[in-house]
């Protein structure tokens, strides 16, 4: 079963929401400020993005770990497999 780009979108959305009210609470907790706290959420998510696509370009350039695109297409529906097998 795949996921449709708006879910994916709408799931990574509500994970940020939910990181950065985390990291608020936490850095309100230390700075007693919820203004600050939400400052360095915001700067934390902001490095986050930008830390996270770097790091997805790096491992872009990196072969390890992949598969040939014949035995990826073979990989996406091990299901009908198991299904022909037990049928």
């Amino acid at each position: 079963m795949s996921e449709t780009p708006a879910r994916s979108i709408a799931k990574a959305v509500t994970w940020q929401v939910l990181g950065l009210a985390v990291m608020t609470l936490i850095n309100w907790s230390v700075t007693g400020s919820v203004a600050k706290g939400g400052m360095i959420a915001a700067l934390g998510a902001g490095c986050g993005l930008f830390t996270y696509v770097l790091h997805e370009r790096a491992w872009a350039q990196v072969d390890w770990g992949r598969r040939a695109s014949h035995e990826r297409t073979h990989q996406q529906q091990p299901h009908q497999d198991w299904a022909a097998e037990n049928h």
